[in-house]
């Protein structure tokens, strides 16, 4: 799409605007950038450890020697895949344009990247993009049953994270799913929703006082227990924006091109939980 404009008599855009106008964005826009901890890097992979097996520990009487047990530890190798979008503008829009329309062109971007951003990290795409939540082995499973009808899924979900070491800081669920249990009940013929609210963030809501985060990204049916300790976003520096007018020049256009390199990391799947409903 091309964006074009006749206005006159406003301020223009310059490459040192677009970094606020895209970085933060993604950043507010993307739900797996809100419910993850957040790596960033400059190098092309990260090494991430992982804890197999703990190093023991034993009482032991004073005086005598500790005996020696090691940690068994393996690794993850990360790399960050490429995420880009691109848009056209004219060359008078990129020039001499007003704040709204700086705006329009980096939320677009910016909304663009953060949607394939959440794609990615709840599914399983096919490559080049990052491997996503539904291809890791060994997460919990909790099984709903045929609909939501109360927390206990939600309840079991936090007492499994629990019993693994972790703590559940999120659930992401499809709007549907959300949808379903914000009209949940505490009790018959009652108004009261089961669900709480955030006193932070007034449209939020939580569930066993844990936040809901709400993205298309996730499947129906489906809802994420994810301990933000336990799972990572791997970024390569931060989303870096280039304008060229070079392929263009004969239409007097600007080409605007966002890019973000990413990965996801889940060093821990046992302490991932996914909430399903089954088929009836």
């Amino acid at each position: 799409m091309s964006l074009l404009t006749t206005s006159s008599g406003v301020s223009g855009i310059t490459p040192d605007d677009y970094g606020p106008l895209i970085v933060q964005p993604v950043e507010r826009e993307s739900v797996a950038l809100q419910v993850a901890g957040k790596l960033k890097t400059s190098s092309t992979k990260v090494h991430i450890p992982i804890v197999q097996t703990d190093a023991g520990a034993s009482f032991v009487a004073e005086g005598e020697e500790i005996a020696p047990t090691d940690a068994t530890l393996g690794e993850l190798e990360i790399t960050p895949a490429k995420c880009a979008g691109l848009s056209i503008v004219s060359n008078e829009l990129a020039e001499d344009s007003d704040p709204d329309a700086q705006k329009l062109v980096g939320d677009g971007l910016a909304r663009s990247i953060a949607r394939v951003l959440d794609r990615s990290f709840f599914n399983s795409l096919p490559a080049p993009a990052p491997k996503g939540l539904e291809a890791v082995d060994g997460v919990g499973n909790v099984d709903a049953g045929t609909k939501f009808t109360n927390l206990d899924a939600f309840q079991e979900a936090i007492n499994r994270g629990e019993d693994v070491g972790a703590t559940i800081t999120a659930f992401a669920a499809n709007p549907v799913d959300a949808l379903t249990l914000a009209q949940l009940k505490q009790a018959k013929d009652s108004n009261v929703p089961l669900l709480g609210s955030d006193p932070t963030t007034p449209t939020r809501r939580t569930v066993l006082g844990v936040p809901l985060y709400v993205s298309n990204a996730v499947t129906a049916g489906t809802v994420w227990g994810i301990p933000r300790d336990r799972v990572i976003v791997v970024m390569r520096r931060d989303v870096t924006l280039d304008a060229s007018k070079h392929a263009r020049f004969t239409s007097d256009q600007v080409a605007i091109k966002a890019t973000m390199r990413v990965a996801h990391a889940f060093p821990h799947p046992a302490a991932i939980q996914r909430i399903t409903l089954s088929k009836a």
